[in-house]
């Protein structure tokens, strides 16, 4: 994201400054990440970065049976075997404590408290064998059959809470009315050049291989979709 961010700062300094405004950011859940919002952070731009359970928080999609449906779908499809399982949303996490406790009540093993997974450092605890596999939960909680070395895995991130939690503000700034409101504005100024270009267009993929080559073919497609704007304009 900070080179397209820095570009994009070096494209808005050419521009004549008539009046003051402030320039917004908007970028889907892919972005969402601690450097990329420490880094937006401390850019001059009001920014609004989704995160992945971003619509699962917005009462609007709480009611929804599309919305409940497709994300039932997409459970489904990630799953190799068909089955879902208990989130580790369900999972109660003590950080202070270093205790976790299943959906069924019962502790579990604390397995590693200094695990790296994704470049992210937590706890990640384990079933106790004997718990989940005389537990009535085991087939809601598992996807898998019960091994014969361990029970249900969780990993929990620690929350720092010494450090400023970028993360979880842009949580909060996007659950709020303007986020929303804000964010809702993406789908009709940003995706629809997404969709010109790569469907009206047809460029699916880049033809080209090497940083310059591909930045020169991204730019005539850009400067097309342009030119294509201000004609339209005209008319």
């Amino acid at each position: 994201m900070k080179p397209a961010v820095l570009a994009l700062q070096a494209q808005l300094d050419k521009l004549p400054k008539t009046h003051s405004t402030i320039t917004k950011f908007t970028a889907d859940s892919g972005f969402h990440s601690k450097a990329n919002l420490k880094f937006l952070s401390e850019t001059p731009y009001d920014c609004y970065v989704t995160d992945t359970a971003f619509r699962s928080r917005n009462p609007l999609f709480q009611n929804s049976e599309t919305y409940q449906t497709k994300q039932a779908k997409k459970r489904k499809k990630r799953s190799k075997t068909g089955k879902t399982c208990y989130p580790i949303t369900m999972f109660q996490f003590d950080q202070d404590a270093l205790t976790c406790r299943c959906p069924a009540g019962k502790m579990m093993r604390l397995s590693s408290k200094n695990a790296v997974i994704s470049g992210e450092r937590g706890a990640q605890f384990c079933g106790y064998l004997n718990d989940c596999r005389h537990c009535a939960l085991q087939s809601q909680c598992m996807r898998k059959s019960l091994g014969k070395q361990q029970g249900r895995q969780v990993f929990f991130i620690y929350k720092n809470t010494k450090d400023f939690d970028h993360m979880q503000a842009m949580k909060d700034k996007i659950d709020s009315s303007e986020g929303r409101r804000q964010y809702s504005k993406r789908l009709g100024c940003v995706e629809p050049v997404f969709g010109n270009i790569t469907v009206n267009k047809q460029m699916n993929q880049f033809t080209l291989r090497g940083r310059e080559k591909v930045n020169a073919q991204w730019a005539m497609f850009s400067m097309l979709h342009n030119i294509e704007k201000l004609r339209n304009h005209i008319k």
